[in-house]
């Protein structure tokens, strides 16, 4: 009899999606016979597969299938044979409603170099070696959401506006997320707004300040977005935790990933009201969509990260990540990463040497 069992909700996505998802729930059954856990998955649509079957980017029927999950994994949305579509009718509106609905306002991004990949940084070795920062980005309110927005021919021209909107709470919800995280790590915290131009940033700050008394133990600096992103490149190791709002996390995320070499190898988290959903960074990626040369360890290194924060599984979590610095270490590769001197493999096998480095791992 399983010890615990597990309602996983796939949503295999668009593109590499469907392939990097299936070595995850690979590694995923390895875990389950090795950690005495079960995990009963249900698949449903989204995205652009949503769109050609459904007419929508999600319907009502997935997003309550993803309120009913424990933990909802996604492979990738997207695609150019959608670009023409009206911007409320596009794959990326079915993540962007599923965040929303399910209240997952804090995105948790871990930025870590494996040392057998930080020669493949455009930054120096010695630069990004021994990396190790969580982006905590707020994922459901700010300009991204803010009201009004929209377009309008005016007498002038063309006229557009979006709204950077943040109350209180949802500021310091999503601090608290932070604080949390660096207290189990080396318990600094730096806030990134813009402060000195824009009035929500203000609040922002004054907001985190509030929230940071309240962890005495965690250091609290604050960085203009614009000196943070020169200081992501000039000197990462000085950063534990990044929290910042959704544009500016938007972009200093994928920043911070691209210190490692790939955006290919970083999973990502996002946490709040209810159901947390784990995807990789990494986007559709349709130019090589059923070639094998997807890299699934952002997908697999997602699928740890549910193990640890949605499951409590920590040894499980541990186990893949162990294996995944094994298989690098061993010199196999993924084109993505592929460098002199390595072993050059498939999606599939990539999925089945960290599959048995997990089996062996007992």
């Amino acid at each position: 009899m399983r010890e615990k069992n597990y309602d996983i909700l796939v949503l295999e996505g668009d593109g590499i999606g469907p392939e990097v998802t299936a070595e995850a729930v690979k590694v995923l059954e390895i875990c389950g016979e090795r950690f005495n856990a079960g995990f009963d998955l249900s698949s449903a649509l989204v995205g652009g597969a949503a769109i050609e079957a459904q007419g929508v980017p999600v319907s009502d029927e997935t997003v309550q299938a993803a309120k009913n999950a424990d933990a909802v994994l996604l492979g990738a949305v997207g695609g150019p044979q959608w670009d023409d579509l009206p911007t409320d009718k596009r794959p990326e509106k079915g993540l962007l409603a599923l965040r929303q609905i399910l209240d997952l306002y804090a995105n948790l991004r871990p930025v870590s170099v494996h040392e057998s990949l930080a020669h493949t940084s455009t930054l120096r070795p010695e630069v990004v070696s021994g990396i190790d920062l969580l982006v905590v980005r707020e994922l459901v309110s700010g300009i991204y959401f803010g009201e009004p927005r929209g377009r309008q021919n005016t007498s002038s021209g063309r006229e557009a506006v979006n709204t950077m909107r943040y109350n209180e709470e949802e500021i310091a919800r999503v601090a608290r997320v932070a604080f949390d995280a660096a207290a189990r790590r080396r318990k600094k915290v730096t806030s990134v707004d813009k402060a000195n131009v824009l009035e929500v940033s203000g609040l922002w700050r004054e907001v985190v300040i509030e929230v940071a008394a309240g962890y005495p133990d965690i250091e609290l600096d604050h960085q203009f977005v614009d000196n943070a992103s020169m200081q992501l490149i000039r000197n990462p190791g000085q950063f534990d935790v990044i929290v910042t709002g959704n544009l500016f996390g938007d972009i200093l995320s994928d920043e911070a990933a691209m210190l490692t070499g790939s955006i290919g190898m970083l999973p990502s988290g996002s946490l709040g009201g209810g159901s947390a959903l784990y995807e990789p960074v990494h986007g559709s990626a349709p130019d090589i969509a059923g070639e094998g040369k997807a890299n699934p360890l952002a997908m697999i290194l997602s699928m740890a990260m549910m193990f640890e924060i949605s499951f409590e599984m920590d040894e499980a979590a541990e186990s893949v990540r162990k294996a995944v610095e094994e298989v690098l270490g061993n010199g196999y590769r993924t084109g993505d990463i592929m460098s002199e001197g390595c072993k050059l493999v498939s999606c599939a096998a990539m999925g089945d040497l960290v599959a048995d480095a997990v089996r062996k791992d007992s």
